[in-house]
């Protein structure tokens, strides 16, 4: 378990890499400097000092990695192929220095190449720019290897947690209590003889519980799909409170066809309707909203209840198992590239707000 662990520890590994490398250059350099003549003495610490050294410069060179990473492709490689050069041309000058001071007398030749001639330097800078580059690409395709995993690991994981989304969906929307107060709407109707009325609440009723049982849990609908299926919802709703439940859609064009997670909004209106809607005696009005945003989608839902204090017990964070289910949910789905908020509705009220990565469905030719 603790070599899992380990394993899983990103800053670990990279030190492991970092220390095995460097040491494997190390050993190779001398048994090459043996097999072409007797190195000095005191070599190998002159060896271990310059691996140390290379190891800095290699801190420098991830640090400008890291500065880059979100940048275009074309100016990656150019960070790539500068950096490695210049530290590979600072490295050199550092190696030169070191050995002309600590290895004066030396005569010079070893491996067929005289150590002390300053106009060798830019000679063996093209051998230490090569060590380098070789560096920078084993930290880019081991760091984009580690991230295609822990890709594959948040995506298992996120089946994981929208399988169990949909299960929860079920068992706290679709609990004994919201089927009652269906059911006994639908028997109202019934009862008033309004029975095309009745016929339409029931057809509905089964048209979201179809959506909400054949629906894939990891599949990805459009903005306008997801605004469909929360009709089904509120179609529902809209009988049980009447007038006392207002509604306002605004999904913009642009919109219409980004992609988000299945039954994504359902859980938020439902947050909604049962601390804005359910305990005012005049009831509130509820608004659902889709827009892009530089490059973001935007979901937003508003409603004019008491707001955060009285709804989650002054928790900014917000409480609730079908609002933490969506956080930890886009979470795993998305990183740290979406966001999850609630805020104050002016003049009083609660409104969530969902920033996601811009996803356009395929359009099939």
């Amino acid at each position: 378990m603790r070599i899992n662990e380990l394993l899983q520890n990103k800053r670990y590994l990279f030190w492991v890499f970092q220390f095995a490398g460097w040491s494997g250059w190390g050993v190779s350099y001398y048994l090459g400097i043996l097999v072409g003549g007797d190195p000095p003495r005191h070599y190998e610490w002159y060896l271990l000092v310059i691996s140390l050294i290379g190891i800095g410069l290699t801190l420098g060179l991830r640090a400008l990695y890291h500065y880059t990473w979100d940048m275009s492709i074309a100016r990656r490689i150019v960070a790539l192929l500068l950096g490695s050069y210049l530290a590979g041309l600072t490295w050199m000058a550092i190696r030169a220095t070191i050995y002309a001071n600590v290895f004066p007398d030396d005569p010079g030749k070893i491996g067929g190449r005289d150590r002390n001639a300053w106009y060798d330097y830019f000679d063996g800078s093209v051998s230490a720019f090569w060590v380098m580059l070789v560096w920078s690409g084993l930290y880019f395709g081991i760091k984009y290897y580690l991230l295609v995993q822990e890709d594959k690991q948040r995506l298992l994981k996120a089946m994981s947690m929208a399988q169990e989304a949909q299960l929860k969906m079920l068992r706290y929307q679709l609990n004994p209590h919201f089927l009652f107060n269906t059911l006994n709407a639908i028997s109202t109707l019934i009862l008033d003889q309004q029975t095309q009325l009745a016929n339409t609440m029931v057809s509905r009723l089964s048209r979201f519980l179809r959506y909400s049982l054949d629906n894939d849990p990891m599949a990805k609908v459009t903005v306008a799909e997801e605004f469909e299926a929360l009709t089904l919802y509120l179609d529902i709703e809209k009988v049980r409170f009447g007038e006392r439940l207002q509604l306002h859609f605004h999904l913009e064009p642009e919109a219409r066809e980004a992609l988000v997670p299945s039954l994504l909004l359902q859980p938020l209106v439902e947050n909604s309707i049962k601390y804005a809607i359910a305990n005012a005696v005049g009831g509130g009005s509820i608004g659902v909203s889709a827009c892009v945003d530089n490059n973001e989608l935007v979901l937003a839902v508003a409603d004019d209840g008491p707001g955060l204090d009285m709804r989650v017990g002054r928790n900014p964070k917000g409480g609730g198992v079908g609002l933490n289910n969506i956080r930890d949910r886009l979470r795993e789905l998305y990183g740290e590239r979406q966001s999850f908020r609630l805020g104050a509705t002016e003049p009083h009220g609660l409104t969530t707000t969902v920033r996601l990565p811009l996803e356009r469905a395929k359009v099939s030719s």
